[in-house]
């Protein structure tokens, strides 16, 4: 009894007195990578008056960004642990600033592209560093507080994306067009990244070696090969240069996987330790974060019905999705009570709310009722809210906090392979159903096929999610 008070006494005493300030840090670096993929889509109509770029042009300024962001996550989450997260966290905003300003000043799309490709670096070495600081630095007990608050960021940052895009163009700030969507970073991160240094309490690897270049750039090919035909496959008809590279994908994660095998063996430092996907849970929870992001294909489908089939201007459409933003703002306060109702149910729980929003938009728009719509859009946000940050605890929680940035890029890396799957066969299924058609019925139609499609792999994440054993059964 004397040693367990005497640990619960130390593990008080090594508390930062300056976490919750550090969070708000933190979630500025969560929150900027998803408002400026978001952000953008509102942009394009304006970015392609002004430089006359065709549509490929135009789709790579989306995929340039989703696609390197994507790839470089692991790598990402592992250089916050080798190298120090605030050290990485620091660094990737300042990067992340000055591809926001190259983007900004872009003179030609070639330019724009390349500062896009930039950020999506910048952001896959930020991003994970603030998820992994959260499990690193808060005590068990406030974990689940300070994950409704990333939850919420996330929310908020997405649907931040739909309005504030269209609110800088429309008030032309200081006559900057599109191009004050990419500068507003500046400022935020001139505020962040001084408060950072400051603030972040630095936290590693204690057996930190050297970044596994081999297993890096294996992980990083292997990756580009699956998505980036995923993002613009579909969108290009599915050339054969696509299918080819899909075809790669596999043989290349198990050429990844042998590498890092063999450099485990040496007493080597693989970039993802064999023995990590051997954590009771580990691979079952990231699965469910796989499915779990096929919600990723409720934006463009249900953004293509209201704006398609009703008729609704962008901005119109952004204020229809308002009660699924209040879902969201309000689900991750929630999630703390649904943790201690259902436990280990808890993610299973905000999954299921969530698919029943889905099939309820499906239902209300069968039967001709989009003016309800706002009961089911509440639902889908605030079972977002609820899943997302219950289902992360459980998955980051189950590594040791020296690995929590890999843990943070494993997760967000799933996440993003998840949306951009869905969103290929999703979205793929749904225009295949909508065809040539454009009236207000086939496209309802179209987007309830999709909608429960979506409600469907959800349900399979909540099942896999509710089959997680819980902490004390991991950590036993």
């Amino acid at each position: 009894m004397e040693r367990k008070l005497l640990r619960s006494h130390d593990a008080k005493d090594s508390l930062d007195p300056r976490r919750w300030t550090a969070l708000a840090i933190l979630l500025t670096g969560a929150f900027l990578p998803p408002l400026d993929f978001f952000i953008v889509n509102v942009a394009l109509p304006s970015i392609r008056e002004d430089f006359q770029a065709s549509a490929s042009t135009m789709q790579l300024i989306i995929s340039g960004y989703a696609t390197t962001y994507a790839v470089m996550l692991i790598t990402g989450g592992r250089l916050g642990d080798l190298y120090g997260r605030r050290n990485v966290f620091l660094a990737g905003m300042v990067a992340f600033a000055a591809a926001s300003a190259l983007c900004g000043f872009a003179w030609s799309p070639s330019v724009l592209i390349t500062g896009r490709i930039l950020q999506g670096f910048a952001a896959a070495i930020m991003a994970p560093q603030a998820l992994a600081s959260i499990n690193a630095i808060f005590p068990e007990h406030e974990k689940s507080k300070a994950l409704s608050f990333y939850a919420l960021t996330f929310g908020v940052a997405s649907m931040a994306g739909l309005f504030l895009g269209g609110a800088l163009i429309a008030l032309d700030v200081l006559g900057l067009g599109w191009r004050a969507i990419f500068l507003i970073n500046l400022p935020v991160i001139a505020i962040a990244a001084p408060a950072a240094l400051v603030m972040l309490r630095e936290t590693r690897s204690e057996d930190a070696r050297k970044l596994d270049m081999g297993g890096a750039t294996l992980i990083a090919v292997a990756l580009f090969a699956l998505i980036s035909p995923l993002i613009e496959g579909r969108e290009q008809g599915w050339p054969i240069w696509s299918i080819l590279m899909l075809s790669a994908s596999l043989p290349l994660l198990l050429l990844f996987w042998r590498y890092e095998q063999r450099v485990g063996a040496a007493g080597g430092d693989p970039i993802v330790e064999p023995r990590l996907l051997q954590v009771t849970g580990l691979k079952r929870g990231l699965l469910s974060a796989l499915f779990f992001y096929a919600f990723a294909a409720f934006w463009l489908t249900f953004s293509v019905y209201q704006q398609g089939g009703l008729g609704r201007t962008p901005f119109e459409a952004g204020v229809a999705i308002l009660p699924a933003a209040l879902g969201f703002v309000l689900g991750p306060f929630a999630s703390g009570s649904i943790l201690r109702v259902f436990g280990r149910y808890a993610a299973a729980a905000g999954m299921t709310l969530e698919a029943a929003g889905l099939f309820g938009t499906a239902a209300l728009i069968s039967f001709g009722a989009p003016e309800f719509l706002f009961v089911a859009l509440f639902l889908i946000g605030a079972g977002q809210g609820i899943a997302l940050p219950n289902l992360v605890k459980t998955v980051v929680q189950r590594v040791d906090p020296t690995r929590s940035g890999l843990a943070s890029g494993l997760v967000n890396s799933m996440l993003q392979i998840g949306g951009a799957l869905a969103t290929a066969l999703i979205g793929g299924l749904f225009f295949s159903i909508l065809g040539s058609a454009s009236d207000e019925r086939s496209i309802g139609h179209a987007y309830s096929v999709a909608a429960v499609a979506i409600g469907l792999c959800l349900i399979i994440a909540g099942w896999l999610s509710a089959g997680l054993p819980s902490d004390k059964e991991v950590h036993r």
